[in-house]
């Protein structure tokens, strides 16, 4: 599977942002999907992730109540609403795919995925 994301930019705090992460190919529904981001001089981070069927998401503290992962099978994307956006969200963030059966645990390291998107720079500055 191919993941293009996109949607990163320049905002001021308190600002939205949504990201996009379209997938090539006819499986979609299949993969658990994630968002992690990275920050200069940081090790990538788990951001939030949705089960295949959308029913089920998992967040990072850091980010819950102001962020909403989303998917649509029939479309083949993955967002990433970004509400209350703080100088610390400055990062590339980075769409992630695995396979997995629809039951299991949705995995929240990065060493879990086996696809990645290119990234898009979300910057949040005044």
């Amino acid at each position: 599977v191919q993941l293009q994301a996109s949607g990163g930019g320049l905002v001021q705090p308190g600002d939205s942002l949504r990201l996009s992460c379209a997938s090539s190919g006819r499986t979609f529904s299949q993969y658990v999907m994630g968002w992690f981001r990275q920050a200069p001089g940081k090790e990538r981070e788990f951001v939030a992730a949705i089960s295949r069927d959308g029913a089920r998401t998992n967040y990072v503290d850091s980010v819950k109540g102001r962020f909403t992962i989303s998917r649509d099978n029939g479309k083949n994307t993955l967002w990433l609403q970004m509400n209350g956006l703080k100088p610390e969200d400055t990062a590339t963030y980075y769409c992630a795919a695995v396979r997995t059966i629809v039951t299991a645990p949705i995995p929240m390291h990065s060493n879990d995925y086996d696809y990645w998107g290119q990234g898009t720079q979300v910057t949040v500055s005044s």
